[in-house]
């Protein structure tokens, strides 16, 4: 099972400043996976559909693969599959944000963990509808070893993936876990529709560090939103936002939107410490949200960009978390379980964030399994 922490629904910051125009390259959907070069790279641009707002549907902490070698584990897979169909079908979201933990890589037995995670996009793939994804704690980590394989001999009994076109058998048992860059090299190179990216080389071992742009129909020179990914680590290394990639950001943000003027939305998994001082015991009005069933398990250290967005001119990883809470200059918020795999019996569902250009505003709800919505909040 995914380790318990307020890591089931990825969260996000959101920073509250006002719409500029800000001249930018515009890209279309799909790009070469190449390493992106600091400074130098122009910023890949997602469309608003003419006259219509631009939805955004988060998914958090799939968890697929989990106990991969069990009946039970494929059968969670199968519902989660189910969760997103009816997210998807219901918000008919613009983009997706897959916002990690993505696969349980300590429970895939197998090297290439890959044909999980194209199980995970699938819903939206099919659909046709552009995403991005990053990185949680689980899905590099390494394999586990369940106890209940080893009998009374001490000889493990192993339970492997049968063999097919696309692992040899002795590849379909290697333990050895698929790493941040393969995971995301596959996912890119396969798939137009993914905005994923490598990020600067400076930051590995974390990869999922880049910035997108939401435009509108009718003048793509203008940024609506900035949406920045971090990679909040776990897994083959520390749980932590490094203090390279907070200066990342900085200067990244100084350069594309130097005054802040443009509104910026920032991803990661893991929460910083700053959610613990944050998080209300009871929810209640400024704060939204429906469940609060655990402690906020944040990140192993805090390496300054809490500091760097508080700064800035004027979405988590535990699964029994999915509220939003006003902080200083930002907002503050857990997604929702979206996955059946990972710890935790609360019902599933997504967070929806809704991007208007004219009157500008940032809306966000949940959208549950059964359709049900709930949680609504005006962010901006």
């Amino acid at each position: 099972m995914g380790r318990r922490s307020i890591v089931n629904l990825t969260f996000f910051s959101f920073t509250v400043t006002y719409l500029a125009l800000q001249l930018q390259p515009i890209y279309t959907i799909g790009f070469d996976p190449q390493i992106i070069q600091e400074s130098t790279t122009p910023v890949p641009s997602l469309q608003a559909r003419p006259g219509a707002p631009f939805r955004i549907a988060l998914f958090a902490d799939l968890h697929f693969g989990e106990n991969a070698w069990s009946d039970w584990g494929p059968r969670q897979d199968v519902n989660s599959i189910r969760v997103m169909s009816s997210v998807l079908d219901a918000e008919t979201p613009d983009f997706v944000v897959y916002l990690g933990d993505v696969i349980t890589g300590n429970n895939i037995p197998i090297e290439n963990a890959t044909l999980y995670w194209d199980q995970a996009i699938s819903p939206t793939r099919s659909r046709a509808i552009p995403w991005a994804s990053v990185f949680g704690n689980h899905d590099d980590a390494l394999f586990v070893w369940p106890l209940e394989w080893f009998s009374a001999s001490g000889i493990p009994q192993l339970w492997c993936p049968v063999a097919n076109s696309s692992h040899s058998e002795e590849e379909a048992c290697s333990f050895k876990g698929t790493s941040r860059l393969g995971l995301m090299k596959k996912e890119v190179e396969r798939n137009v529709l993914s905005y994923s990216r490598s990020g600067p080389k400076d930051l590995w071992p974390s990869v999922s560090n880049y910035v997108l742009q939401v435009v509108s129909s009718d003048n793509t020179e203008s940024p609506l939103v900035y949406l920045y990914f971090l990679d909040s680590g776990g897994g083959s290394y520390p749980e932590v936002i490094s203090t390279a990639q907070a200066d990342w950001f900085k200067r990244k943000a100084e350069e594309i939107n130097p005054d802040s003027r443009v509104p910026e939305l920032i991803f990661w998994h893991i929460p910083s410490k700053t959610y613990k001082s944050v998080a209300p015991f009871f929810i209640y009005n400024p704060c939204v949200g429906s469940i609060n069933k655990e402690w906020v398990a944040a990140q192993e250290t805090e390496s300054g960009i809490m500091n760097i967005l508080l700064k800035r001119p004027s979405v988590k990883h535990n699964h029994g978390l999915d509220w939003c809470c006003p902080y200083k200059k930002l907002w503050l918020c857990f997604a929702r379980h979206t996955g059946y795999g990972g710890y935790g019996n609360w019902e599933r569902g997504a967070r929806i964030l809704e991007i208007t250009k004219e009157p500008f505003s940032i809306k966000s709800w949940i959208r549950m399994e059964d359709g049900k919505v709930h949680s609504e909040v005006i962010l901006s």
